[in-house]
């Protein structure tokens, strides 16, 4: 199962690429607010339609979670608005570089701090190395 999850990781990032371009040049044509509107509109019409047939969970239960669990959403957001926004100034890949780094920089934060509920990593020279390499990358593909 541990290879399929690096595939299926690899698959969502080549995915994510693609959709910032795709949603780059939608912003051009119909707004970038309207753009990621219409990307969570759709996605919850298809996940609704998942949920209906294959859903196991408990929907009701999330005002039973911890509220802060429920940022998702609005992370969401931020995210998929901020590469629309990026991508038609910056172009795809440098967007995407700096995606990586700074998710390779927040994550190395909560887990270095176990936030969030996730597992104590500290962070040490290696990772501290992989992000300035992934800076240097970012340089060189700009």
């Amino acid at each position: 199962m541990r290879y399929i999850s690096y595939i299926l990781a690899l698959l969502a990032g080549a995915v994510l690429s693609f959709e910032g371009a795709i949603y780059g040049e939608l912003g051009k044509t119909i707004g970038k607010l309207e753009t990621s509107f219409y990307n969570f509109f759709v996605g919850s019409i298809i996940l609704g339609l998942l949920w209906l047939f294959f859903g196991k969970g408990k929907l009701s239960y999330a005002v039973k979670a911890p509220k802060w669990t429920l940022l998702g959403g609005v992370l969401g957001v931020v995210y998929l608005t901020s590469i629309v926004i990026s991508v038609p100034f910056v172009g795809v890949g440098i967007t995407m570089v700096a995606v990586i780094i700074g998710q390779l920089i927040m994550s190395m934060v909560i887990e270095h701090y176990g936030w969030l509920g996730s597992k104590k990593f500290r962070i040490n020279k290696e990772k501290v190395l992989a992000v300035i390499s992934m800076i240097i990358a970012l340089i060189l593909v700009y």
